[in-house]
C-alpha cells in the first residue's frame, strides 16, 4: 500500500514512524511539503521521498492522507481537484467535514474523516474514524491500518458525532494535563518539592488510567473502592461535589462540542 501524506507536521511524522515500525518500506511512503527545510528534515529522519506541492506524481498512491491544518485544507486540495481516481483519502484535520473535502476535490467521494489525539506522538493515541458510504470494507481496513499505527481506533456511525469525539478525546489530553497541573500545584502548596510534586501527580494519573484500562469494572466502582467512609478521599470528593466540578466538566465538554460544530461551519464556507 503506497501512502502519500499532504503535509509533514508532527502527526504526519508520528504516523510515518508508526507505519515504518509496522513494516512499511520507506519507498511506500511519501510526503508533500511546501517548505524545503521540512522536506530535508523528513527525508533525513525517515528516508522517504518528499515532494513539492506541484509535483505531478502526487496522486500516484493507494492512500492519500491529508495532514495539513484545517484552515489550509482548501488550498492544499486545489491542485488535486478532479485528478483522483480511486485513491482512499483520509483526513486527520479537526473540524473539517467530508462534504467540504469532497467539494474541494471536485466531488470526490472515497473519503474517511478521522480524529487522532496527541498521545499518538508516542504510539498511545485513540482515533475516531468515520467513513463516507462510498468507502468499502477494504478502504475501512486500510484506514484502520494507517491510524492503528499510532494507537487504538474506534469507528463512529455518524459523521455528526465526530465533533463529540473531538471534544472528548481530541481535546481530552489537555483536560488531563490540566488535572495533572492542578494536582502538582496542590502538592507544592502542601510543601512537597517541585520534583516530588510532578512525579506524584504524573505517576498517579498514569497508574490510575492503567488500572481502569485493565479492569472489567466501571470506573465509578473503582472510585468507590478508594473512598473509605470518613476518610481523606471522601473529604476531597465531597469538596469537589460541593463545587459541582463534575457538572462543570460536562459543561466544558459540551462547550468544546459546540465550538467544533461552529468551526466546521466556518471552515466549510466558500
Amino acid at each position: 500500500m503506497r501512502i502519500t501524506f499532504i503535509g509533514g507536521g508532527n502527526m504526519a511524522s508520528a504516523l510515518i514512524a508508526g507505519l515504518l515500525k509496522q513494516g512499511f518500506a520507506p519507498a511506500d511512503l511519501r510526503v508533500v511539503e511546501p517548505l524545503v527545510e521540512n522536506r530535508q528534515r523528513l527525508a533525513a529522519a525517515f528516508g522517504i521521498a518528499c515532494l513539492s506541492v506541484d509535483d505531478p506524481s502526487v496522486p500516484e498512491c493507494e492512500v492519500l492522507l491529508l495532514s495539513v491544518k484545517p484552515q489550509q485544507m482548501r488550498e492544499a486540495l486545489a491542485p488535486l481537484s478532479g485528478k483522483l481516481s480511486g485513491q482512499l483519502v483520509i483526513s486527520i484535520a479537526a473540524g473539517t467535514r467530508l462534504a467540504d473535502i469532497s467539494r474541494w476535490l471536485g466531488g470526490y467521494g472515497r473519503l474517511v474523516r478521522t480524529m487522532p489525539n496527541t498521545p499518538a506522538l508516542i504510539g498511545a493515541g485513540i482515533t475516531g474514524l468515520y467513513a463516507d458510504p462510498d468507502v468499502d470494507g477494504e478502504g475501512r481496513r486500510q484506514a484502520e491500518q494507517v491510524l492503528g499505527a499510532v494507537g487504538k481506533t474506534l469507528w463512529i456511525a455518524e459523521e455528526a458525532m465526530m465533533d463529540a469525539v473531538t471534544a472528548v478525546s481530541g481535546s481530552g489530553p489537555a483536560y488531563v494535563f490540566y488535572f495533572i497541573e492542578s494536582l502538582r500545584d496542590a502538592a507544592r502548596a502542601l510543601g512537597l518539592s517541585e520534583e516530588q510534586s510532578r512525579m506524584l501527580a504524573i505517576e498517579t494519573v498514569v497508574g490510575a488510567a492503567a488500572l481502569a484500562a485493565n479492569s472489567e469494572e466501571d470506573v465509578a466502582v473503582l472510585r468507590q473502592r478508594v473512598t473509605s467512609k470518613g476518610g481523606t478521599t471522601e473529604a476531597a470528593l465531597n469538596s469537589l461535589d460541593a463545587d459541582q466540578v463534575k457538572a462543570a466538566f460536562v459543561r466544558a465538554i459540551e462547550a468544546a462540542n459546540t465550538r467544533g460544530k461552529a468551526l466546521g461551519e466556518l471552515l466549510g464556507k466558500d
